[in-house]
This record gives structure tokens, C-alpha cells and sequence, in this order.
């Protein structure tokens, strides 16, 4: 399977709120990292992501729908441009654009980088806080 084929069924896995669909799919060296100063910003390796990733369904309870607006893949890379929408825990409406860098080794998913509109997560996702 194509790298940016293993980028659609990481979405897909986000899509459907599909937990173990999402862990498995990374190395055990993987990482996530997420841009800003947030309270969800920094750097989280396989086994934080294991603990932490039905935290990210539970604030949208109906569910979150990722987009992919264009992919662009060299060698182990696949550049991301992506959207959600949602309705958060909060009752708000969360609408972001991304920017994702994946990159992958022997299939797994070895690092992903996230950028997105910070504020629009401080606002919606974290209430408001910062840290």
C-alpha cells in the first residue's frame, strides 16, 4: 500500500472514531506532534497517543469529519492540507484547517506533524485556557 493510501485510511480510522485503527498504525517509535503553545500543543510518543486518543472522540460525541483538500508525496513523506468540522462536547461548532507531515517507515507511521489555526483551538477545544 502507497503512503498517501495509508494517509486516507488514517483519516478514514479519525472518521470513524476507530481508536486501535488509529495506534496501529504507528511504529513504535511514532510520534505525534502538534504545533502552538496550546494545552493540547507538543510532542506525544505511541504510548501517550494509546492513552490519550479516545480523549479526542469523547469531545465530539457525534463525531469529528476530516477532510482531505490535496496530498503531495515524496520518498516517506505525504504532505496533508485538511479540514474538520465537529460539534465539540461544548456545544460549539469546530471548524479548523490543517496542514499535516506524515512520515512513514516499512508502512507504519513513524512521525506526524500537525499545524493548524491555535487559536481557533485555544477557543474551542480548551474553553478558552491556556496554559
Amino acid at each position: 500500500m502507497g503512503n498517501k493510501a495509508l494517509v486516507t485510511r488514517f483519516i478514514e480510522y479519525l472518521n470513524q472514531g476507530n481508536t486501535a485503527g488509529l495506534v496501529g498504525m504507528y511504529d513504535d517509535d511514532g510520534y505525534v506532534w502538534t504545533s502552538g503553545g496550546t494545552l493540547i500543543s507538543g510532542k506525544f510518543d505511541k504510548a501517550r497517543i494509546a492513552a490519550s486518543a479516545g480523549a479526542i472522540f469523547d469531545a465530539f460525541p457525534q463525531g469529528i469529519h476530516f477532510t482531505i483538500h490535496g496530498m503531495v508525496a515524496e520518498g516517506d513523506k505525504v504532505a496533508v492540507e485538511a479540514e474538520s468540522n465537529g460539534l465539540h462536547a461544548s456545544g460549539r461548532h469546530y471548524n479548523n484547517l490543517y496542514h499535516f507531515l506524515f512520515e512513514f517507515r516499512n508502512g507504519k507511521l513513524l512521525s506526524l506533524k500537525e499545524y493548524m489555526d491555535t487559536e481557533r483551538v485555544t477557543d474551542v477545544l480548551c474553553g478558552g485556557q491556556r496554559p
